[in-house]
């Protein structure tokens, strides 16, 4: 996958998560990820199609879902509630949503479902294209984690 397709879902992820939720997070190597099991405690997945296809997922873990769910709701949770949930999906699709802009302009347009919220420990991601998924880490202070997948496919 051509990284002129990778960098604009790590822009978004960084832009996104920093001006909804007042969190920095840092971007680390990507690297193709091997089997369907997520990084973290809550994903979001939305399906992605036009000039190509595929999707997108953002995963994070609960220290960062409670970190944001308190900066951006000044709401304190104790376990993975529907507010959680909720965000995650939110910040999925504003994240889904900044990066398809930069995708347009630079020719490649795309539209987006609606996500889909998974939750729970070593819950699994099945992306809709059967090919490479390219595996963003982030993290943030606190220990505070988080991961993006993109699949495209022509």
């Amino acid at each position: 996958m051509d990284v002129k397709y990778i960098n604009p879902f790590l822009e978004a992820t960084v832009n996104v998560i920093k001006t909804m939720a007042f969190v920095d997070v840092t971007p680390d190597r990507p690297f193709l990820k091997k089997d369907h099991v997520a990084f973290g405690d809550v994903t979001g997945i939305i399906g992605l199609t036009g000039d190509v296809r595929g999707s997108l997922s953002l995963t994070m873990n609960f220290h960062l879902i409670k970190t944001i769910m308190q900066k951006m709701l000044g709401e304190e949770i104790e376990d993975v509630n529907d507010d959680a949930r909720d965000a995650v999906g939110e910040l999925t699709n504003m994240i889904s949503g900044d990066a398809r802009r930069v995708l347009q302009q630079n020719g490649l347009n795309l539209t987006a479902a609606i996500p889909t919220i998974v939750a729970g420990k070593n819950h699994t991601i099945k992306h809709i294209v059967s090919g490479p998924v390219i595996v963003i880490p982030f993290t943030s202070e606190g220990g505070g984690k988080a991961s993006v997948e993109v699949s495209l496919a022509k």
